[in-house]
Formats: structure tokens, sequence, C-alpha cells
């Protein structure tokens, strides 16, 4: 087999294929490994007791939560939209079972996208015991986290209650986009910023600790799908080898060659 015949012309059209195919998916496999390595180095930086910054300069309404920014304090202004409250149980407070009260607020007016914003904890998980959201205008300070998706079951999802803070969930109960995460508020922080209406009265302050336990798949996730994409280029690289091989060694013989394979002193 002469390794000329490989770059024969005819050839070049899966030649091509192969290195688009097994190039895509080895700069696919570099991009999950990449998302891989933000979430391990969210995880090492603990930016809960840094100044404040507006929301609008983290995080916009149409854009994936960036994970360098879990955690951070952030300052939001807008209208509550009481409508959309719901209760998100299992938050545990010293030892006692309650859960997070949790009401939409929107960034700039009234009709402007909105961010969930966890208000505070109570005792249970009843709805009739939470007091009345608030309405109206608000600034407040918080802790900006990604909205979760654990995949626990809702048992009952025409009620108020939720298993997490699940957006998909959360912006089905009002008529407004809302932001790709949710905001838990800092008390002390809101009152030292001069924050108005922020909906904490009568409840007492979520804190993250109240956070349920990560998923230890979530980051792992990434570097498996980079794994998985890195052998379909192995595996495109494999497929181009075993067709070139093949049609090479099928290629017919030309007269020239044919001639030399005639046993010597046979006729023409």
């Amino acid at each position: 087999m002469q390794p000329t015949a490989w770059w024969s012309p005819r050839l070049w059209a899966a030649h091509l294929i192969a290195l688009v195919c097994a190039g895509a998916a080895v700069a696919l496999g570099l991009w999950q490994y990449d998302a891989w390595q933000a979430h391990r180095e969210a995880e090492r930086i603990d930016l809960t007791n840094d100044e404040p910054q507006p929301l609008t300069d983290v995080l916009g309404p149409d854009q994936p939560f960036p994970s360098e920014h879990v955690g951070r304090p952030v300052t939001v202004e807008g209208t509550w939209l009481p409508e959309g409250t719901v209760l998100v149980s299992g938050r545990e407070k010293s030892g006692e079972d309650g859960s997070w009260v949790v009401t939409p607020l929107t960034v700039g007016g009234p009709d402007d996208a909105a961010i969930a914003v966890v208000r505070g904890w109570l005792p249970g998980d009843d709805p009739a015991a939470a007091p009345a959201p608030p309405t109206g205008t608000a600034t407040l300070v918080g802790w900006l986290q990604p909205g979760e998706g654990t995949g626990a079951a809702d048992e009952d999802p025409t009620d108020d209650v939720l298993p997490q803070v699940r957006i998909a969930d959360l912006v089905q109960r009002v008529d407004v986009d809302l932001y790709g995460g949710y905001v838990v508020v800092d008390p002390a922080a809101t009152d030292e910023t001069g924050g108005r209406n922020a909906g904490t009265t009568q409840l007492e302050p979520a804190t993250l600790d109240q956070l349920p336990p990560a998923g230890t798949f979530t980051g792992w996730r990434n570097f498996a799908y980079a794994i998985e994409w890195w052998m379909f280029a192995a595996f495109a690289l494999f497929l181009w080898w075993r067709f070139v091989r093949d049609a090479v060694a099928a290629r017919p013989q030309t007269s020239d060659q044919a001639g030399t394979d005639r046993p010597v002193g046979s006729a023409p």
C-alpha cells in the first residue's frame, strides 16, 4: 500500500469531514473542561463579605448564571410581585425544620424582568403562617445564588410550597421574565444601606447555611461531558482511518500494475 494513495483527491472529502468532526469534538470537550474548572474555582472563593455590587452589573435577565459570582452580595431595587410568593420547604434552622419565604422583585420598573428574593425563614411549611407579602417598591442587599435544580419532586404542584428554588417553577407564577438566579436578603446590610420595604418584617433571617448540600455531580458532569466529546473525537478518527484504509485497499489495479503481476514467460 503506497502512502501517497491516502492523499488521493478522491479521499479529500473524507479527510475534511474527519478533521471537522474531530476538531469540533475536541473544542466542545475543552469547553466542558473549562466549565468544570470554573465550578472548582467558584467553590474555592468566598465572596459573601465583599462589597455589594448592583445586580445588573453582575447578571443580566437573559444571561446564564456566572459561576464566579456565587454568593456575591448585590443590591437590588424594584417592585414586589406579591402574587408570586411561595414557600420553599426543607430549610433547617437550629435543628428545626422550616421554609424560606420567596417573593419575586422586578429589577427596575414593574414590567421589567424580576429576580426571586428569599425574604426570610419561618418554621414549618404552612403558607397561612407566612406574613402577607410586601407590595410597592423595595431596595435591598442580598447574596446572589444560582437557581436550584436537584430534581426534587413537588408532591403537590397545586399549592404554594416548593421543594427548591427552581426558576422554571417560579416563572409560571408571574407575568414577567425571571433572572437565572435568586437573592437571599441580608437584613443587616440592607438596613445599613438605607434599604426600604425589604419584606423581612415578622420573618427570621434566612442564611446561606440553610442551602441544601450541593450535588457533587453538578461539577463533575461537565468533566464527564468533556471525556465523552474527546472519545467521540477519537472514534471519528478511527472511522476515518478505517474508511480510508478500506478505500485504498479496494482501489482497482492499473494496467501497468496488472502487467507486472504476470508470471515470467507467460504470453502477453
